[in-house]
């Protein structure tokens, strides 16, 4: 799929050598197409990391899409040079007058952090209200599935007692449904999270249908009726290492965390992960670029309407 960023965007370069078709701006204005109008709101500290894993997912389409990467405040960060904030990001006000056909929330390193503690909650909650009348489909990813089902469904933070990590054996749940159109029937995704979704909790408190979950972790994919919201627990982004990385963090911090379950070969550290689920991954971000956002979004996006309450 050609995905239309910045000829200068970092993840422009690195997904060429992957052979994954990026079309540049410049190439992109001699094209008379209507692309997918797609903003990335990226809360992950190491932002250009997962601006990469993001857009590797999305490139497994024939639809064209024009990524707006979106920061949340102005606040300097300490994993990402502001000179690539401030050249490819975008801040809210720039873009609250606009409609979007798609909105991608990432998590973020926030799960026994209160709502009311992080600095940025009022903003996050203002931009997942406004997706309501501006966005044809938003897909909350991991620590942004809680944040949505607390400012869409006023649900309290469900939190475990002990961190998920590693990858988790999942189940489909409906029949023929188009999110996980040519998924097998048992899949493997990664977990990195202290947030909880029990299924009973979700089904006794939300009207969402419940398309995947695990035994042992909960929901994995649940969705609104009309699919104007979808809710992901997991990471089909990650990478290989990604994992392993954040498990040698942890250990450098003194946290002294456990091994991820089912990643490292024999459970060793010094071994060198696969990834399991990096199919799964892209056939859901196809299935959400196709059947949520293109076969329901308006060709002249000032048609939106608003989503259901």
């Amino acid at each position: 799929m050609p995905i239309r960023i910045p000829d200068a965007l970092p993840a422009t370069s690195l997904l060429q050598q992957e052979n994954v078709f990026v079309m540049t701006e410049t190439r992109a204005l001699h094209q008379d197409i209507r692309p997918l109008k797609v903003i990335l709101l990226n809360l992950m500290p190491k932002k250009i990391e997962t601006e990469n894993q993001i857009m590797r997912l999305l490139s497994n389409s024939s639809l064209q899409l024009d990524i707006t990467l979106l920061r949340v405040d102005k606040r300097e960060s300490r994993n990402t040079p502001a000179e690539h904030l401030n050249s490819f990001y975008r801040d809210f006000d720039e873009i609250r007058e606009s409609n979007y056909d798609g909105l991608i929330i990432t998590g973020a390193p926030l799960g026994l952090v209160e709502f009311e503690d992080i600095v940025y909650w009022p903003a996050v909650q203002e931009i997942i209200q406004w997706s309501r009348t501006h966005v044809t489909s938003t897909l909350f990813l991991c620590w942004a599935a809680q944040a949505g089902l607390k400012v869409l469904y006023d649900l309290p933070k469900q939190t475990r007692s002990k961190k998920l990590s590693g990858i988790y054996t999942h189940q489909l749940v409906k029949d023929h449904e188009p999110l996980t159109r040519g998924f097998d029937d048992n899949f493997m995704a990664p977990a990195s999270r202290n947030a909880d979704f029990p299924v009973d909790f979700i089904e006794d408190h939300t009207d969402l249908e419940i398309l995947a979950q695990s035994d042992e972790v909960g929901v994995y994919i649940m969705a609104s009726k009309d699919r104007r919201q979808v809710y992901l627990t997991g990471h089909p982004e990650y990478n290989a290492t990604t994992l392993a990385e954040e498990y040698q963090r942890d250990l450098a911090a003194g946290i002294n965390p456990d091994i991820p379950i089912n990643y490292f070969p024999d459970d060793d550290p010094s071994q060198i992960p696969s990834a399991t689920w990096r199919s799964h991954g892209y056939l859901f971000f196809s299935n959400w670029l196709n059947y949520c956002v293109y076969q329901a979004t308006p060709y002249n996006l000032a048609d939106l309407q608003p989503a259901q309450s």
